[in-house]
């Protein structure tokens, strides 16, 4: 079966066969395979990639343990701006690659965002012919940044399809989560290359990670 996107689903029985699909797919194994600290250190393509990216403790590393249902899969750091490299991640032998990308800086992210990412990051994005979508991920619980939003806009000008997920969910108050939801939708209208759908997710609990394992098995090379 080939998943279409949960907002595509017309109605909850094929929306129940896209949340199983993702399930099964990220019940396989998923093991770490290669990291990057240099363009020409890349590995060669091999299938579909979904990058993640955000800024430093955003979250990341826990989405990406919550997806695969291994806590130690990917290393959670409590140091701000830790993770220096690209990060790959199997998935399924070969049927999806997950790419943990470095966080874009902390307290001074705006200022040097642009330059590390027309560095490596920028590249990546750029050149990779197998990178499907980058899933941008912005903390719940806080406003946007300026950090952030020139993230989106080096991913428009890298012409990168882009989603936005919005991470620690559990912890910012309904009424919040529900402004900070429709601002990060606006936010993707206002940019070519952004995904309408915005999946809010909680590593603590689960929220939206069926939802979100759907829109990435969407992408998945076949079985």
């Amino acid at each position: 079966m080939t998943a279409a996107s949960l907002p595509e689903a017309r109605d909850a029985v094929e929306r129940a066969a896209l949340i199983e699909a993702g399930r099964k797919l990220f019940a396989r194994p998923c093991t770490f395979f290669y990291a990057a600290q240099k363009i020409d250190q890349l590995p060669p393509p091999r299938g579909p990639e979904i990058a993640l990216c955000g800024r430093s403790n955003v979250g990341k590393s826990s989405l990406v343990n919550a997806l695969t249902g291994q806590n130690a899969l990917a290393r959670v750091s409590h140091t701000p701006g830790r993770t220096r490299q690209l990060n790959f991640f199997d998935l399924g032998e070969g049927r999806l690659t997950l790419v943990d990308m470095p966080g874009y800086g902390y307290a001074q992210a705006s200022k040097s965002l642009k330059a590390d990412w027309q560095g490596l990051m920028f590249d990546y994005l750029r050149g990779r012919p197998t990178l499907r979508r980058v899933l941008l991920l912005l903390d719940a619980r806080i406003e946007t940044k300026t950090a952030d939003l020139t993230a989106m806009e080096l991913l428009n000008e890298a012409a990168v399809a882009f989603q936005i997920v919005l991470t620690k969910a559990d912890d910012a108050k309904p009424w919040w989560l529900e402004q900070k939801r429709r601002e990060a939708e606006q936010l993707a209208r206002e940019h070519t290359a952004g995904h309408p759908l915005v999946v809010v997710t909680s590593a603590e609990t689960g929220l939206g990670v069926p939802e979100l394992r759907a829109e990435l098995t969407a992408l998945a090379a076949p079985a």
